[in-house]
């Protein structure tokens, strides 16, 4: 047994073989679909993000809900509540990524929070990042 081995999914290797669904859903058909596992993580990350709590049917938990910090007063408790609730949620719902770092900053002047995620897949090469400003 190989120690230190780097793990290839077998389906990346594949090009014609579809992994997921690329977020926005702005295809000319119904939607457009990811090849790559990176891409796939970074869709399904971008889709906890967006997804308000109780709007997944058979799922009420699943979601950060950004769009229900919109109009929260900006404050360090407000994003420290952010904070946590993304944590949790990749935790619950995307376990396989471990957060590298999660940088969570507001503006209240012009009422924006700016988010930034590192994230990596262990034993994988996958290392990415997803920086979001919502106001």
């Amino acid at each position: 047994m190989a120690f230190g081995s780097k793990q290839i999914f077998p389906n990346d290797l594949k090009p014609r073989v579809a992994i997921g669904v690329d977020i926005p859903f702005n295809a000319p058909g119904v939607f457009r679909s990811n090849y790559q596992t990176k891409d796939a993580i970074k869709a399904n990350l971008l889709n906890v993000f967006l997804t308000n709590k109780g709007e997944r049917i058979g799922n009420p938990g699943f979601g950060i809900g950004l769009r229900e910090f919109i109009f929260e007063q900006i404050s360090s408790q407000n994003l420290e509540g952010l904070e946590e609730s993304i944590q949790t949620q990749i935790i619950n719902y995307i376990p396989d990524i471990n957060i590298v770092s999660l940088d969570i900053t507001g503006n209240e002047d012009q009422n924006e929070v700016n988010l930034s995620l590192s994230y990596a897949l262990p034993s994988t090469n996958i290392e990415d990042k997803i920086e979001l400003t919502f106001s």
